[in-house]
């Protein structure tokens, strides 16, 4: 792994004097991003604070899809049914010239659940209920977001950082181990640090809002493309009385937006004048960017999110990147700071980075190609996140020799399968939680296998595989493909093993005849363990 790159940030001035408290991690910012770090951390035991400078919780729909990575990140938090719940798969797009339908179309069409891909489809869901769903989620584990809390100045040296806090009783002081910046495009945290943010405004501006609507139905996404100042359109939410509205700013506007404005725009290029907007909750104008930050660590702070990148909304792939960001963070500060090698956070950037760069590229492209047609939300693997891998990461080793359908660095499929008992399972329920998982076909059962798996009880949990169904003798880590899709995605070899990350990426792969040496070894390198 490289050396850090970057000196540890020094404050420039003495802060303000302030009461001071401790923490492994504080937080910057209580949207998706910083509330799935805070989620992943809270079921890992790790001790956190959560802070928003805002006073009341955000009400908008900056973002309104889920890719179907994000559902599976969200399905090992914990929180999958509460999010099916409140979304909506396949919904259609309808589109017009004036009150004629002209065509339905599917963004998603021909992708439906497969036994190694449970959520195959983009989930229409508006971001505030998310952020809602994850809020509880941290309630139940204890935990909160504090309000009308706002960062106002970093301190660090090599053991840690300080953060100066403003609350409604003052000044506080906080010192943490690392402090993780999820607090937008406009972050603090990175223009305290003066990281970088290359990239370029875009031209075209865009106004979106959330309304209620009368006159539509609340089963199509409605848009208009056919004017010739711009696209507008209306997407309703299931479980909710609201509708996104979309359009494309006027040229010579100087304005705020306003619930006039989008009635007006909506009636001019729609040609209809019997659909009422009311109700607004949130209206907003955006200045479309794409960006990168030049670095995503910086000593012991760290950014994510939109903080350290941001693009076009076209292709549904905001809050999506967010969320994996976090997941991928997650795991390793929590390694860190129960004593492995601090170097593994090198890769977070190493990793994450690429995936968002190369974000920017197809968002700002997809803008250029879509932004006057009402087929938006084209949905290959790339648009869904799902083909997203980390083969080229130092933390992703192929040992095995024989040909796979999988490599270190790809998403580890799910499959249904039995337990020891003939229950079902998921692989997907099996992978669930906080330390790696290896899947092997074989079971050694001498005294070095035994010595092995009691060394790294407290990093891996080991799952012993099998193709038919299991008998009353077995371990009670045993997982009986009864029905071949395991081997369906992950191949028919059985002197393969996989080693899974808590992220649910695939770090290692290797021959059976090798598995002890191979584990070892890689956690050994790569997570500093004190085993030999």
């Amino acid at each position: 792994m490289r050396e850090e790159a970057h000196p540890v940030a020094q404050s420039c001035q003495t802060s303000p004097s302030a009461s001071t408290a401790n923490v492994l991690v504080l937080i910057i910012g209580a949207g998706l991003t910083g509330l799935t770090l805070a989620c992943d951390l809270a079921r890992r035991g790790v001790d956190f604070r959560l802070i928003e400078k805002a006073p009341v919780y955000f009400v908008g729909s900056r973002g309104k899809t889920l890719q179907p990575r994000s559902l599976e990140v969200l399905d090992a938090l914990g929180v999958i049914d509460q999010i099916l719940a409140h979304g909506r798969f396949y919904m259609l797009i309808r589109s017009y010239v004036g009150t004629e339908v002209v065509g339905d179309y599917d963004p998603f069409a021909g992708r439906y659940p497969t036994p190694s891909v449970p959520y195959a489809a983009g989930l229409w869901i508006p971001q505030f209920l998310v952020e809602e769903v994850l809020r509880q989620r941290l309630a139940e584990q204890g935990q909160k977001v504090e309000l009308a809390t706002a960062l106002t100045y970093i301190e660090q040296d090599e053991q840690g950082v300080t953060a100066t806090l403003q609350t409604a009783s003052g000044l506080e002081q906080v010192h943490g181990q690392y402090l993780v910046g999820a607090d937008g495009g406009r972050s603090f945290v990175r223009k305290f640090l003066q990281i970088g943010f290359a990239g370029e405004k875009l031209p075209g501006r865009l106004f979106a809002g959330d309304v209620r609507v009368k006159g539509l139905d609340h089963e199509h996404l409605h848009v208009w493309n056919t004017h010739p100042d711009g696209v507008v359109s209306l997407c309703p939410f299931p479980t909710t009385p609201v509708f996104r509205f979309q359009a494309q700013v006027p040229v010579d506007f100087a304005g705020e937006p306003s619930l006039e404005i989008f009635q007006q725009l909506l009636t001019e290029r729609a040609s209809r004048v019997d659909i009422q907007l009311s109700h607004p909750t949130w209206l907003s104008l955006f200045q479309a960017s794409a960006r990168l930050a030049d670095t995503y660590r910086v000593g012991r702070v760290l950014l994510a999110g939109d903080a350290a990148h941001i693009h076009p909304a076209a292709g549904g792939q905001g809050m999506n990147t967010g969320i994996q960001d976090t997941y991928n963070l997650g795991w390793k500060l929590g390694l860190v700071l129960s004593g492995t090698n601090a170097e593994l956070l090198h890769t977070y950037e190493e990793e994450r980075q690429p995936v968002a760069a190369a974000i920017v590229n197809l968002s700002t492209q997809l803008r250029k190609d879509f932004q006057s047609s009402a087929k938006q939300l084209p949905s290959g693997p790339e648009m869904l996140q799902l083909g997203i891998n980390y083969c080229y990461s130092s933390l992703s080793q192929h040992l095995y020799p024989g040909a796979l359908p999988l490599r270190a660095g790809d998403r580890a499929p799910d499959a249904p399968l039995l337990d020891a008992y003939g229950h079902q399972r998921r692989l997907f329920d099996v992978l669930r939680g906080p330390r790696f998982t290896l899947l092997c076909w074989e079971n050694p059962a001498n005294a070095a296998w035994r010595q092995f798996i009691n060394d790294y009880s407290n990093l891996l949990i080991v799952y012993h595989l099998t193709p038919g169904p299991p008998t009353a003798a077995v371990s009670h880590q045993l997982l009986a493909d009864d029905q071949g899709y395991l081997r369906e995605a992950y191949g028919d070899e059985t002197d393969v093993f996989y080693l899974i990350r808590p992220d649910g990426y695939i770090g290692l792969v290797g021959s059976s005849s090798e598995l002890i040496k191979s584990v070892r070894m890689y956690l050994r390198q790569l997570l500093a363990t004190p085993h030999t």
